[in-house]
């Protein structure tokens, strides 16, 4: 007589991930997008106040913004779990960077290609602290205003750094492009030393 054990089912490896950019480019709408939870927003009414030290040009219906973090989470497969961290996009929140980002395999910073300028804060960031990222340049209004290679030559960013485009809003174009960075932050623990 055979006794079989059972099998010993592991929960996934949890993987930490950023989603970075500027004010209003759509980092808490990718993070609502794909979190297989009720995401964790802080979200504060947009005052007077802060509506003019923020460009609401681009953004007239936005009335609120990130004042800490987003937080959500996606299982890739049933021995991986990402952990999404969506961090404020005013300079003035940004103190809080090193602790959201604390731990994380990559990042993704999200552009309006409308004000490519805005990112540069969370390029600079992510460049300067060695952390594997790609760039999504979200589709407002179902189209983008540069190409692809407009995009990495205003931005300055490497070849090794990737470019894509995405919809922040749908599930399916959140889910590539964080496996955009997943990938390049496995190929970076896998490359030799």
């Amino acid at each position: 007589m055979t006794t079989t054990e059972p099998a010993t089912v592991r929960p996934p490896l949890p993987v930490k991930m950023v989603i970075a950019g500027g004010f209003g480019v759509g980092k808490t709408t990718a993070v609502g997008s794909i979190s297989e939870i009720e995401p964790l927003t802080t979200e504060a009414a947009i005052t007077e106040v802060a509506a003019g030290v923020d460009d609401l040009t681009h953004t007239p219906l936005k009335t609120t913004t990130t004042v800490a973090m987003d937080f959500g989470c996606l299982t890739i497969d049933p021995t991986l779990k990402l952990y999404l961290f969506g961090t404020p996009g005013q300079e003035r929140f940004g103190f809080m960077w090193d602790d959201i980002v604390e731990g994380a395999v990559g990042g993704l910073v999200i552009v309006d290609t409308r004000r490519l300028d805005d990112c540069y804060a969370a390029v600079d960031y992510f460049e300067h602290r060695g952390i594997p990222f790609a760039v999504a340049a979200n589709a407002f209004d179902g189209k983008v205003e540069h190409t692809l290679e407009e995009i990495r030559w205003a931005l300055d960013v490497t070849e090794g750094v990737p470019v894509v485009v995405f919809d922040a809003r749908e599930r399916g174009s959140v889910r590539d492009a964080l496996l955009v960075v997943l990938e390049l932050a496995l190929a970076r623990t896998e490359a030799p030393r």
